[in-house]
């Protein structure tokens, strides 16, 4: 009997077989789609059951080199196993797909076990561009034929809190509040419940002190410009980065000088910092220094299959296809413990997830 794989991992492993096959690859456009320039690919490295394994890209073959052995293969059976692949993402509905026939005996000869290589610094694989010596850059893959990992995934290192002023809330008001039914605007519902009883959300905190951290090192008052672009999200249904970036100018919580906003770009500069750092590893759990992780690059997976690459070399593109291409998403409100009003030292906390993810058309 076949196997099953979720989309999420046939399309990493469709990825690294495209590349093989292709040699190449295409940079991809602010738009989000195929530029004419493109990378040759020299040698792509994967971690695998045994070790990192080095496939060199040569004429007619991949050569693929472990710490004990070599051996070859013709390369394009990988351009073959991987259009059965991506036949079978885009003919499937479920998020499970059966392996298609042929492809799992292919594995086996190549001594594939994981379709998602299993790494400890979030990188899915490292290609060698132009030349086989040439550094190694990590790569995360990110498709659109499947459910995509977000750039920021909220739990609950990422909840921003805001302090409850104004009209003091007794016990029954906050349980009223907090006891509004599941629904998908459940945490609009209760801000505007908070404001209708003469209540008032201030922003106050970063909720855990290393993701305080890692927002200071884009900017002192990143934060709070933040936690104005959530609660936005929240009570004008506005997602995508950029149109809230656009409304945070015309607010000015930070009240800064209108020639820094409008001359400089501020708000948008700090928001592109902020979507690269997390493009190349930054993380709310961890304590981000401003040093780029191991990740150099992003491969997107459109919806056709193609395969466009976005790297810190080409920063400028990079930068403004997250700006443009990237929204706010709504945690799981039980899962990330947001959305309610609790107490702490005697005042009470109302918290806002933050969740980045890109879009997926």
């Amino acid at each position: 009997m076949a196997f099953e794989a979720t989309k999420k991992e046939w399309s990493e492993i469709y990825s690294f077989f495209r590349l093989l096959s292709d040699g190449k690859i295409n940079l991809g456009t602010i738009e989000s789609k195929k530029d004419d320039a493109c990378w040759p690919i020299a040698m792509i490295q994967r971690e695998e059951h045994d070790g990192p394994r080095k496939y060199y890209i040569e004429d007619t073959q991949i050569r693929v080199v472990s710490e004990t052995e070599e051996k070859l293969f013709v390369r394009d059976d990988f351009g073959t196993v991987a259009d059965l692949i991506l036949n079978a993402i885009k003919n499937s509905k479920e998020m499970n797909v059966e392996s298609p026939e042929g492809v799992e005996e292919f594995l086996d000869s190549i001594s594939i076990f994981d379709l998602e290589a299993k790494t400890d610094d979030r990188t899915d694989f490292s290609v060698a561009f132009w030349h086989p010596d040439a550094p190694l850059s990590g790569i995360s893959i990110r498709s659109r034929l499947s459910t995509m990992t977000p750039l920021l995934d909220g739990g609950r290192s990422a909840n921003l809190k805001f302090e409850q002023i104004g009209v003091k809330f007794s016990v029954p008001t906050v349980n009223k509040v907090n006891a509004l039914p599941e629904s998908i605007d459940e945490v609009a519902q209760k801000m505007m419940m908070i404001e209708r009883l003469g209540g008032v959300l201030k922003y106050s905190d970063v909720a855990d002190r290393v993701f305080r951290s890692n927002l200071l090192m884009i900017d002192l008052h990143f934060p709070r410009m933040l936690a104005e672009m959530l609660r936005i999200m929240h009570l004008d249904e506005v997602t995508r980065v950029s149109e809230l970036t656009e409304i945070i100018k015309q607010l000015n919580p930070l009240k800064i000088k209108d020639e820094l906003i409008n001359k400089h770009g501020f708000y948008e500069f700090k928001v592109k910092q902020f979507l690269m750092a997390l493009a190349l590893g930054m993380r709310p759990a961890k304590i981000y220094n401003g040093v780029d992780s191991a990740i150099e690059g992003m491969i997107i997976v459109n919806g056709a299959g193609e395969l466009l690459c976005y790297h810190k070399f080409a920063k400028k593109t990079f930068e403004d296809f997250l700006f443009y291409n990237t929204r706010f998403e709504k945690g799981a409100v039980e899962k990330d413990k947001y959305g309610f009003l609790e107490r702490e030292n005697g005042v009470y906390y109302f918290k806002l997830n933050a969740k980045i993810g890109l879009s997926k058309r």
